[in-house]
């Protein structure tokens, strides 16, 4: 049997290593999503194409799978008929399998994904009356046991791929109509082109703040939101990009670099003692490693600040103290910044309880008064456990009936 590669997985305690491997698909044909043009030209060429028509034929496909959100090969007007069925021999065009989808009351849509080897994970979108904004996940599970969050506390099946990640945006394009005419009914082969912008979408912004570290899925979440950016591909601005990590110094620097997207930080705790229980990660990297990290940052300007999330536990992290402490910190390092503060979403078996509202408004106001941004975020989707730290799939725990009850939500949402 031949040995599965492995990865060590940085944890609070002891690396775990897991299998990193996907499982191929069972019919053997290479799934197009999430990768670059120049890759797919490389694969018709291997095919059998020539070098030249192998280009071609990229540059064709590429347009097709992102400008337009096809996901048949029969769609591709401008490829000769005959090039198609040899195409649909050889690729496909994935896209995740959607198991169920629900809408909160007060207009958030969350979905229940699976991988094509049969892996669960969960993507969120918020609606809002000035933006749109999809929470995308970047790992099955999370190993990083953040004690406050639900997701925390699944274990870490495997990295997600480049198309799965991407594969996520283009699904909530699917349930938004907002591929160009919503469909392909009446598309005529000679249209501009250049007509088609991202003016007046429902989905304008991006937070890979879903299930799993993005950092620790580095090159995966890079080459994903590459084809996010590319202006003939999804073409979304880096601004519009949000990163969110937990605390991997290491990848930070390079994350601003070969992505160049904002960065957010779960901070969460001003002090060692209180983020190494709350954000076990801290023990690896320290505070003070990770705000030089922050201040270090790659395009991190008063323009482009970087966002701190600061979830408020009850006696935990939320005194007057605790906020003046935060006011020094960012300060001490100079960084160019704002501050979430995130009402603590529950779950079962939650060891912690949300503060206050009227601790939460005094927090803020000390944060605010010297002069930094600290807005309260107003809690989205909490009824069907898609606010911040609830993601967490349980569809091996649901009955038959809880299914068909989602599916039937599922299509609801799609309609």
């Amino acid at each position: 049997m031949t040995a599965i590669p492995i990865m060590p997985i940085p944890g609070h305690v002891d690396p775990v290593p897991v299998p990193r491997e996907v499982t191929p698909r069972a019919d053997g044909r290479v799934d197009l999503i999430g990768l670059p043009r120049p890759r797919i030209a490389e694969l018709f060429a291997e095919a059998g194409l020539d070098a030249k028509a192998a280009k071609l034929r990229a540059k064709q496909v590429f347009h097709w799978l992102y400008h337009r959100g096809v996901t048949d090969f029969d769609a591709m007007t401008d490829i000769a008929k005959t090039m198609r069925p040899w195409l649909a021999e050889r690729f496909v065009i994935g896209r995740p399998e959607i198991v169920a989808a629900q809408v909160s009351s007060d207009g958030t849509r969350k979905w229940l994904l699976q991988t094509a080897d049969g892996h669960d994970f969960e993507m969120v979108f918020i609606p809002d009356a000035d933006r749109g904004t999809l929470c995308v996940s970047s790992q099955v599970g999370c190993t990083l046991n953040c004690r406050f969050c639900h997701t925390g506390t699944m274990r870490l099946v495997r990295n997600l791929t480049p198309g799965e990640i991407v594969g996520q945006v283009m699904l909530a394009r699917d349930a938004l109509g907002e591929w160009p005419k919503g469909s392909m009914a009446g598309l005529e082969e000679d249209e501009d082109e250049r007509t088609y912008t991202s003016d007046g979408r429902l989905l304008t912004n991006i937070v890979m703040m879903g299930m799993g570290e993005p950092l620790y899925n580095f090159d995966n979440v890079r080459d994903a939101l590459k084809l996010v950016m590319d202006g003939d591909g999804l073409a979304l601005s880096k601004r519009r990009i949000t990163l969110s990590t937990s605390g991997v110094v290491p990848m930070m620097e390079r994350c601003g670099e070969e992505i160049g997207v904002n960065l957010a930080v779960s901070l969460h705790a001003v002090t060692k003692d209180v983020r190494d229980e709350i954000v076990p990660i801290n023990r690896k990297f320290g505070l003070d490693q990770l705000l030089q990290a922050c201040s270090d940052y790659p395009g991190a300007s008063n323009a482009r600040r970087i966002t701190f999330e600061y979830v408020m536990l009850k006696d935990k992290n939320d005194s007057d103290d605790d906020a003046r402490e935060l006011v020094r910190l960012i300060r001490q390092y100079k960084l160019p910044a704002k501050v979430n503060l995130i009402p603590f979403n529950p779950w079962p078996g939650a060891p912690y309880e949300c503060s206050t509202p009227e601790r939460i408004k005094r927090f803020a106001e000390i944060v605010f008064e010297a002069g930094i941004s600290a807005p309260v975020r107003t809690p989205r989707g909490r009824d069907i456990d898609a606010a911040c730290g609830q993601l967490k799939t349980a569809a091996h725990k649901m009955s038959r009936a809880e299914l068909d009850r989602l599916a039937d939500e599922k299509q609801a949402a799609l309609g």
